[in-house]
């Protein structure tokens, strides 16, 4: 696809610079591991089902979205969100959180964020 028809189809004349400023995918069981990252230093698990993904290198402002998603190995619905309990976002990192169907809070085994500005 060519870099025009690429602009018209995301309705951008191109000028826009939105980039992935960080992303991890991670094990939120037991000791909470990174498998793969860009610009994430670590997760701190801070409970069950509860972590901050602190970034590398600190983003430029905190109008940023992020995208969280995960598995919990089929065992049950979960529901992502960023923790309304932690302020707004951060610079230096956002902290994000699952709940199973019931709304109590659990631990996944595939978590992914992915941080857009």
């Amino acid at each position: 696809m060519s870099t025009a028809k690429f602009n018209t189809w995301l309705n951008t004349d191109g000028t826009e610079n939105f980039k992935v400023r960080a992303w991890v995918n991670f094990n939120g069981t037991g000791s909470v591991a990174i498998r793969a990252a860009g610009n994430v230093s670590s997760i701190t698990d801070n409970g069950t089902g509860d972590y901050s993904v602190n970034f590398t290198n600190a983003l430029p402002d905190a109008n940023y979205s992020v995208h969280v998603t995960g598995d919990n190995s089929g065992a049950s619905a979960f529901i992502p969100f960023l923790r309304t309990n932690a302020s707004v976002p951060a610079l230096g990192s956002i902290r994000v959180g699952f709940t199973n169907s019931s709304f109590s809070s659990t631990d996944v085994t595939y978590a992914n964020v992915t941080v857009i500005r």
